[in-house]
């Protein structure tokens, strides 16, 4: 993403939009990619949170005693580490925002889909050999038709287990994309995602007062809020902030914090324990804050080379790090230290996530996009032949 980004045009025949001021120049706004480089180190951030939770506070049966015993002073702070999710899904609602701007709705799906399968076609084949070779209680062994399953994506509407517990979030994801791909089809301008946020928000209401599941599984109204706020902290970066897009975001924080009691109960039945409950909206609002200061051009100096690495890794570190990683634990604690473990681990599981975005996920990305780009451009070839006779 450049510094300055044009204004969305309304196309030929419709009502302009009023025009807004475009966001102003910002001396290393963006990387030298046209990333954010912030954001980068954030989704990193939020990978080792979700990396440290399983690890050091989940009670995975992949350590020979409780974690509260083996990791007493690492083990509270990492029992917030589920929160990782919700920043993931925060900086998703800005990332989308973003690269979905001047785009077709074939072009927004194609760049999803190379986006998120690839590295996952790798992550569900490989931790399903890596728990087939080294069976133990911690990890059961998938059937292969679950296996199958799993490489659609779609194991969760299915009812079939996952290969990973932590899939479940590409599921929401998913839904988002679907949501986010009408106001894309339409064309995306400042009002426009206004309208969307404030629809989906309201809407998401609804299903939940209704208790209708259908509606819920669409509108997802415990997760919808962070997406929400990630488009609005995109829309003050690129247009300048408004009273519109405070509120926007400020509700969602409220909200967001209402629902994060009840997931916050279902993390410590995960977990197996309970921890205190006020560092938690502390993490969200601190979230939300992060996420304001990039909206802002606060964070405009981090233009580190590294960081843009960073977030190359975090997908497949977070595809392969739970299963495998509990694999591993299993098979050396005793054997090992447990600090040099699990420094040992992560800096492994680090490597491999590199390995795995060199590999396997850039040429098989390339090649499932051009196939995807040619396919599409065939469906607009036949859509305008039909149209014209």
């Amino acid at each position: 993403m450049h510094s300055t980004l044009p204004v969305q045009q309304e196309p030929p025949g419709r009502r302009p939009e009023p025009a807004r001021a475009p966001a102003p120049p910002r001396a290393g706004g963006a990387g030298r990619s046209g990333r954010l480089a912030a954001l980068d180190g954030l989704r990193l951030c939020a990978a080792l949170m979700v990396v440290a939770y399983h690890y050091l506070a989940f009670d995975s049966g992949a350590w020979r005693r409780p974690t509260a015993e083996l990791f007493p002073l690492a083990h509270l702070p990492a029992s917030y580490g589920w929160l990782g999710v919700q920043l993931f899904f925060l900086i998703s609602g800005f990332v989308i925002c973003m690269s979905s701007w001047d785009r077709s709705v074939g072009d927004f799906a194609v760049s999803r889909a190379t986006r998120l399968y690839p590295a996952y076609w790798f992550a569900v084949l490989a931790v399903s050999l890596v728990v087939s070779l080294w069976p133990s209680p911690v990890n059961a062994v998938p059937a292969l038709r679950t296996v199958v399953v799993n490489l659609t994506m779609l194991q969760d509407p299915l009812g079939v287990d996952p290969v990973d517990g932590v899939y479940w979030t590409l599921w929401v994801e998913m839904r988002f994309y679907l949501l986010f791909a009408l106001v894309v089809r339409k064309g995306l301008t400042h009002r426009r995602a206004v309208a969307f946020c404030a629809a989906w928000g309201f809407a998401a209401v609804l299903a939940e007062a209704s208790g209708d599941r259908a509606l819920a599984v669409v509108l997802m109204p415990h997760e919808c809020w962070y997406f929400i706020a990630g488009i609005a902290f995109y829309l003050m970066h690129r247009f300048r902030p408004d009273p519109v897009l405070w509120l926007i975001t400020g509700g969602c924080l409220v909200l967001a914090q209402h629902e994060l009691v009840r997931a916050q109960t279902r993390a410590e039945r995960y977990m197996g324990h309970h921890v205190p409950h006020w560092p938690t909206p502390l993490l969200l609002a601190l979230f939300f804050l992060l996420l304001a200061a990039v909206a802002l051009g606060w964070t405009r100096r981090m233009d580190w080379r590294w960081l843009s690495t960073a977030g190359a890794l975090t997908y497949p570190l977070y595809l392969i790090h739970e299963r495998i990683g509990w694999a591993v634990i299993h098979k050396a604690d005793g054997r090992v230290p447990r600090p040099v473990l699990v420094a040992a681990l992560v800096a492994a599981m680090l490597l491999t996530a590199w390995l795995v975005h060199r590999l396997v996920e850039r040429p098989l990305a390339r090649r499932l996009g051009r196939g995807l780009q040619r396919a599409t451009a065939r469906a607009r070839t036949a859509e305008r032949e039909v149209r014209t006779g």
